[in-house]
């Protein structure tokens, strides 16, 4: 029997995050020898700063249309044969407590901690080893596989999976080594953009909400016939909330965004009952009833609206009614990579294998987790991605 070297593996994957490490387990499990490589000095911490700390770590109704791509299509069949159940088995197995916040959307009851020792415990009976604070300076094609270059000496392995994230907050170690790797091997990437990112406003408007930073009111937002219904948050910057950054990965430079501030109610109907009822009440009356106070009265100073309702022409209660379902602003822009949950674009999908993650040309070269061109809608379909583009690979490499 051949000796295995120590520096030879089957399968190696770099990057420690969500997708990597499920990609490691599941190779491990096959018997595969694999070994996960990150240059950061702590794994998954992406995964530690989720969901507040405490990690929404899927979504149970998450289907394809919960995500972006050039190549719509691509997702489909890795998220399909690793759902969102097939992880709460996981998470279960583990006897990790969770608990459903919005719909569909699992949290972690104490600690993202918890699932990320889960994926770790995974890998050690996996028999995957990881690797901290390595950085590859090199990687070259080589009969068997491929040869990575490392501080200290070379690495070969036969399959290598590219797990390495997109450029969303820089501070946790985000990188575009995954993106250099695939032009490397002559891939296409598609131009990446943050998304699920706060907005910015302008100097004027920003001012003007400014007073009102840390007001959250459920809102109906729209821009390119996607809209969102989920509360938005002022911020000493701009907007965010659920709405604003589901909202943000459709938006570009230059659009704006149409906010109806009070979704649930028929204002027009409401006003001229209001009138007729009421009519020494005021639009700031109103506007009191249905949304945070502090809110209400700034976006009635900022729309100058006074007098008593009996002094309001039909025309002008119309025009109330659309500026307050129909407020139109145009951002400045975001916030960008600093703050952004996920990176839009990346490699593009049509080179790679649906079923594995695999390179068509290169077989044994594979992309998965956000370096890819496929982004999820807020509220845990990220990490779903992860965990079925790690399984896909994971099954193959």
């Amino acid at each position: 029997m051949t000796a295995v070297s120590a520096s030879q593996y089957d399968v190696i994957i770099l990057g420690a995050g969500a997708a990597g490490l499920m990609c490691a387990a599941t190779a491990g499990y096959r018997g595969r020898r694999v070994l996960v490589l990150d240059h950061a000095n702590k794994p998954g911490k992406k995964i530690l700063m989720s969901g507040g700390g405490r990690c929404n770590f899927t979504n149970l109704n998450s289907t394809p249309a919960n995500f972006l791509s050039d190549n719509p299509h691509y997702c489909i069949s890795a998220l399909k044969r690793y759902t969102p159940q097939d992880f709460l088995e996981l998470v279960d197995r583990h006897g990790i407590e969770h608990e459903e916040k919005a719909p569909g959307q699992l949290f972690c009851k104490d600690s993202a901690k918890d699932i990320l020792n889960m994926l770790l415990t995974e890998c050690e009976w996996a028999g995957a080893e990881v690797r901290m604070k390595t950085t590859v300076d090199r990687i070259t094609e080589i009969d068997s596989g491929y040869r990575l270059s490392v501080g200290s000496g070379d690495l070969t392995c036969e399959s290598l999976v590219i797990a390495t994230g997109g450029l969303s907050i820089p501070t946790m170690g985000a990188t575009a080594f995954g993106y250099r790797v695939a032009e490397q091997f002559g891939l296409d990437i598609l131009p990446t953009r943050a998304g699920l990112v706060p907005f910015t406003l302008q100097p004027e408007l920003k001012d003007q909400l400014a007073p009102l930073s840390g007001v959250s009111c459920p809102v109906d937002v729209q821009c390119h016939d996607q809209h969102f219904r989920e509360p938005m948050l002022v911020t000493h910057r701009g907007l965010s909330g659920p709405a604003m950054l589901q909202i943000s990965s459709f938006w570009e430079p230059g659009d704006s965004l149409a906010i109806d501030l009070l979704p649930a109610c028929r204002i027009k109907d409401d006003l001229l009952n209001l009138r007729k009822t009421r009519p020494q009440s005021t639009i700031a009356n109103y506007l009191t009833q249905h949304l945070p106070k502090r809110f209400a009265q700034a976006f009635n100073e900022l729309q100058g609206w006074t007098g008593p309702l009996q002094g309001y022409k039909n025309s002008d209660i119309e025009q109330v009614a659309d500026v307050l379902g129909h407020w139109s602003i145009k951002p400045a822009g975001t916030e960008g990579y600093r703050t952004a949950e996920v990176t839009l674009g990346g490699v593009d999908t049509r080179q790679l294998s649906s079923k594995t993650m695999a390179v068509l040309e290169k077989p044994n070269l594979y992309f998965i987790g956000e370096v890819v061109d496929v982004t999820g809608h807020l509220g845990g379909h990220n990490f779903q991605w992860a965990w079925a583009s790690g399984v896909a690979a994971g099954n193959s490499a």
